[in-house]
């Protein structure tokens, strides 16, 4: 063999390094960082579609909740991990955002990311606690115009999509509220329900169980037509704010450079777990909307809400808390 065969061979050597490795995996369990506190819409999410995933592709999904600094504790992790399909993370609406809210972030929100698959997008329920002054859009309007300042809004936290969406109805409506952030949802709904702070976004999967044990009160819902989970709950639209709409998501990632064969299989299974009759119906329930799609659609949306959030954050001159 010439000098230039050897190089020839040991060129489709290197190429078939990376072929075998992906046709290998999973040959261990995979880890996925939900940078979010246990229950609430995004760890759901993860494990009901990881379970899913983990069944199909004979694999243990190992779960690590690791809340701090809306996800940035988590995703730095998965930005530091090999990028070799062992470690993902579940991210939503509030990873897009924090391109513009934090200029000095140890990982670029797009770039040291491939998206695999967006998994599901939720409308956000605005609720209060029963003893808040309004019942109606209208009624919150009023009262937040009467009482500029005074009204306490929580969230999940500063720069979560239940804050920047209240961002967006205060700019809508031209009100003034005081933002409490939470570290997660369940902590800024104990208060809710306690009446330390008066009305707050958050997705139906979490607050409608609270509506209906009469814990909380229900106002609108920011989709464009009423949700099969929560039928009685109108839509901003019918309260005289038409168009306003907004919502949360659930997008699997993986660190960038994760292999195209592995990333292309995890986005197919999570496709294909989705749209089972069986798991459609179990996250329709939870008034949410199932996704499932390709790692180029899934990146195409990361780009555009990256841009919608920056927009209500620079508009709203929203900073960090």
């Amino acid at each position: 063999m010439n000098a230039l065969s050897r190089l020839i061979a040991a060129c489709l050597m290197c190429l078939a390094v990376p072929a075998a490795l992906a046709q290998a995996w999973p040959a261990k369990p995979i880890r996925m960082i939900v940078p979010y506190t246990p229950g609430g819409y995004t760890d759901t999410m993860a494990r009901l579609v990881g379970d899913a995933v983990g069944r199909a592709l004979n694999a243990n999904i190992i779960y690590e909740n690791r809340p701090g600094a809306n996800s940035i504790v988590g995703v730095e992790m998965l930005a530091k991990a090999p990028a070799d399909g062992y470690t993902l993370a579940t991210v939503i609406a509030a990873h897009s955002a924090n391109a513009t809210l934090y200029p000095k972030l140890p990982f670029d929100p797009v770039k040291d990311f491939v998206p695999v698959s967006l998994t599901s997008v939720s409308p956000l329920i605005l609720v209060a606690n029963n003893d808040f002054p309004a019942r109606t859009v209208a009624e919150v309007i009023a009262h937040a115009k009467a009482n500029p300042g005074k009204i306490n809004f929580g969230s999940s936290g500063s720069g979560a999509a239940a804050h920047l969406t209240m961002e967006g109805l205060m700019l809508a409506t031209g009100t003034k509220m005081q933002h409490i952030p939470y570290k997660g949802t369940a902590p800024a709904l104990t208060d809710l329900i306690g009446g330390q702070i008066g009305i707050l976004f958050d997705v139906p999967s979490t607050m409608m169980q609270h509506v209906r044990a009469g814990k909380i009160k229900a106002i609108a819902i920011t989709a464009e037509k009423r949700i099969a989970a929560a039928p009685e709950v109108p839509v901003f639209a019918e309260s005289g704010m038409p168009g306003f709409t907004a919502g949360s998501w659930t997008m699997t990632l993986a660190p960038a450079g994760t292999p195209a064969d592995i990333v292309n299989r995890l986005a197919g299974e999570t496709a294909k777990a989705i749209r089972s009759q069986a798991l459609k119906e179990r996250i329709e329930g939870m008034g949410v909307i199932p996704v499932g799609n390709t790692p180029e659609e899934a990146a195409a949306f990361l780009r555009a809400e990256v841009a919608k959030w920056g927009k209500i954050i620079r508009e709203a001159n929203v900073k960090v808390e």
